[in-house]
């Protein structure tokens, strides 16, 4: 399956984080072994313990909702952030990373499903927080582009314009904040029941968990 849905990828130049979140060090290290280095995890302590575990060229992205008290966790390794959602998380991954001398590649998470219980900005607060100084005085991170999840249903007329009005977010920050930056270019959507409309719809990074590791042990 890995092979199939890395084909698929390539032909639209779009890169796969595999979501190894719940599945065991173990699991991980046969993907890995079989190419792959992009994984990525929505829980702190559970990136943190398979960081150490598994090889130190794997890229790690944390895609879950993140708290300012567990930012420090992270910054020494992440790869990309994911799910900036505020200003206030913003800020604290500037921080810790400054203490780490590194600096940190982010995405803003947008709000564009119709579902209460995703997390992320509308464009004005996005526009608002781009336009505001202490942004402007951030030295160790970097907007690198915008992630989003679509509504859970089997809708793909829905899914599609949730999809469209991410790429229409992207494309107005592009224009009006990053035209100079080569570095602001990812659009992060698409999952494993909807990847490849979100591949149509213009992703350049999909995160696909159960297509590759099986259904999810929450126990």
């Amino acid at each position: 399956m890995l092979e199939k849905i890395l084909q698929e990828l390539a032909a639209h130049q779009t890169q796969l984080v595999a979501v190894s979140k719940t599945h065991p060090a173990s699991t991980i290290r046969r993907i890995y072994d079989a190419g792959q280095r992009d994984f990525g995890e929505n829980k702190v302590q559970e990136i943190t313990d398979k960081q150490e575990e598994l090889p130190a060229d794997i890229r790690w992205h944390f895609i879950g909702h993140l708290q300012t008290n567990k930012v420090k966790y992270i910054t020494p390794f992440v790869h990309l952030i994911h799910s900036v959602d505020s200003a206030k998380v913003l800020k604290e991954i500037n921080k810790r990373a400054g203490n780490d001398e590194r600096r940190v590649d982010c995405l803003l998470q947008f709000k564009i499903a119709e579902e209460d219980t995703k997390y992320g900005l509308t464009l004005a607060e996005a526009r608002e927080l781009l336009q505001s100084d202490r942004y402007r005085a951030m030295e160790n991170i970097r907007i690198v582009g915008v992630m989003g999840m679509a509504t859970f249903t089997d809708d793909e007329q829905q899914v599609r314009t949730e999809f469209r009005r991410l790429k229409t977010i992207f494309d107005t920050l592009k224009q009006e904040f990053f035209a100079d930056a080569d570095h602001f270019k990812e659009i992060s959507m698409g999952m494993s029941g909807d990847y490849q409309l979100a591949m149509e719809e213009g992703s350049t990074m999909v995160r696909i968990g159960s297509l590759i590791f099986g259904e999810r042990d929450y126990q």
